[in-house]
């Protein structure tokens, strides 16, 4: 049994590498056609571009693995099922549960490592990318109003005009309330570098404060600066919520509901963070009804054209939970492991249509 099932895994494994290898060369294409219009800007050429491409390898590797496993797994398993290799194995005593169990457990080991590429590769890679074209093509991080970012911080408002690739912070004012909601002081300063640790060095500083007694001014070439705003909180602005990783969610998450602001979407993008791997012991037991069925029930094209369907169907459903979840504050654990458990549950009664006939 023990060889059966390396041989099984193996015939899978190899099936989903190619197909995993093929996607991911298309989707570098694709980055290459949506970087062309960027040539040009600066000091952004050619190399540039391969560069930026080849840092957002990861990123899809992350997202697609799912979909090549499936692919993967109706492939091996419909040629094996056509050589009736499938039927010898059946024939010597390997059940489709047991089968099923083999699939499960690969599956599991290959979520584990998608967990460790979305945790600490992708998010790196893609935050890789964003900021060496940003670099390249001499443009800032954000710059969301007219005015700049505003972050709150407590009792402060904080308006940054320019955020820059290497975290740094240009023409920042940040405004001081006092506990009645009164404008207490202003600061003011032409930039801020992050220092290691937890503060900032704010440079050429003049600090207004109201009292009492008047309006006082003071000015200062260097001051520490302490605040919720991290260099990784300003990787917020430069990848998606999707594609940060847990510890940043998390992060983020503490200070959005600090601030007493709306945090479901970057919660939802947390639970899917862990979650969203286990798709994938899912996704080849759900290969398994449609490659099994014997030759007379359609050729490997029809397989596996049927079953990117239904990998295409969890992905549309997963994807209205989630905007669902978000218009209706349902639950981020409901909208997050609801659809791996209808999915799971149709797989399974798959496996037990096929193994009763």
């Amino acid at each position: 049994m023990r060889l059966l099932a390396r041989y099984l895994g193996g015939q899978v494994l190899v099936a989903s590498g190619f197909v995993l290898l093929a996607l991911l060369v298309l989707f570098a294409f694709f980055d290459v056609i949506q970087e062309l219009g960027s040539l040009g800007r600066n000091n952004y050429g050619l190399g540039q571009a391969v560069i930026v491409v080849a840092l957002n390898v990861p990123g899809h590797l992350y997202e697609i693995l799912p979909v090549a496993v499936l692919i993967g797994t109706l492939f091996a398993l419909s040629r094996l099922v056509g050589n009736s290799e499938y039927a010898v194995m059946r024939v010597s005593g390997l059940s489709n549960w047991r089968i099923a169990t083999y699939f499960g457990v690969i599956g599991v080991l290959l979520s584990l490592l998608v967990l460790v590429i979305g945790e600490y590769v992708a998010p790196w890679s893609e935050q890789a990318a964003q900021r060496y074209k940003l670099l390249a093509t001499h443009s800032v991080v954000a710059q969301q109003f007219r005015s700049g970012l505003w972050v709150k911080d407590r009792n402060a408002f904080i308006n940054v005009r320019e955020v820059m690739p290497d975290n740094t912070l240009r023409d920042i004012e940040i405004y001081g309330f006092d506990a009645e909601g009164r404008l207490d002081w202003i600061r003011a300063a032409k930039e801020a570098r992050w220092r290691a640790g937890s503060t900032w060095d704010l440079q050429q500083v003049m600090e207004t404060r109201f009292g009492a007694d008047g309006i006082q001014a003071t000015r200062q070439a260097h001051e520490d600066w302490r605040s919720v705003l991290t260099p990784d909180i300003l990787g917020v602005l430069l990848v998606a919520p999707e594609q940060m990783s847990a510890r940043t969610l998390w992060r983020y998450i503490a200070h959005l509901k600090e601030n007493g602001q709306k945090a479901t979407r970057y919660e939802l993008a947390l639970w899917s963070k862990f979650i969203g791997p286990f798709v994938i012991p899912i996704m080849m037991l759900i290969a398994m009804p449609f490659a099994i069925q014997g030759p007379r029930a359609g050729g490997t094209s029809g397989k596996i054209f049927v079953g990117i369907l239904a990998g295409l169907g969890f992905h549309l459903m997963s994807k209205l939970f989630g905007h669902l979840g978000l218009l209706n504050d349902w639950p981020v654990v409901v909208v997050s492991v609801l659809p791996l458990l209808i999915f799971l549950a149709i797989a399974l009664m798959g496996i037990r249509w096929v193994d009763r006939r």
